[in-house]
């Protein structure tokens, strides 16, 4: 006895020689779905296109298993003005909307590490504008001649 489904309608649980008998007559395969349940399940189905399913669902799988989170980075200058600022936000935006982590950093380059200050109110700046769709995963922290943090998307 095996519970039979055929194009997602259940035709019941019937004896495995009937159920043979209802495959041939669609000119179609019987295939075992679930052999462990009680009873075991059964679908009508060609058997060359429901293997092509099963390798199309494997890869669909695989895909969304093997993708993973880049990290992209946002480089400052502690001179930029606002303008810059609201175009690289854009850029974040687009960024963490995608899934990825951005790593933002403003670099100091020469005589421009006097100005300290500035380049962490624009971190800081840069990281509240982008609360709504991210959080601070690394806080702004001088690393050499750059100040660095790193925000990844909300869940």
């Amino acid at each position: 006895m095996v519970r039979v489904v055929k194009d997602n309608e259940k035709l019941g649980i019937l004896p495995i020689e009937r159920a043979m008998r209802l495959a041939e007559g669609a000119s179609a395969d019987l295939v075992e779905i679930a052999p462990y349940a009680i009873p075991p399940v059964c679908k009508i189905v060609e058997y060359d296109k429901f293997l092509y399913q099963q390798k199309k669902k494997q890869k669909e799988l695989e895909a969304k298993a093997s993708r993973k989170q880049q990290v992209k980075e946002i480089r400052f200058s502690p001179n930029t003005n606002e303008h810059d600022m609201n175009f690289k936000r854009k850029f974040a935006e687009s960024f963490l909307n995608d899934g990825n982590r951005v790593k933002v950093y403003v670099q100091f380059q020469g005589r421009s590490i006097v100005y300290k200050d500035r380049g962490i109110q624009l971190l800081k700046e840069f990281t509240e504008s982008l609360s709504w769709i991210s959080q601070v995963e690394k806080q702004p922290q001088f690393e050499g001649r750059r100040f660095t943090a790193i925000l990844v998307p909300k869940k």
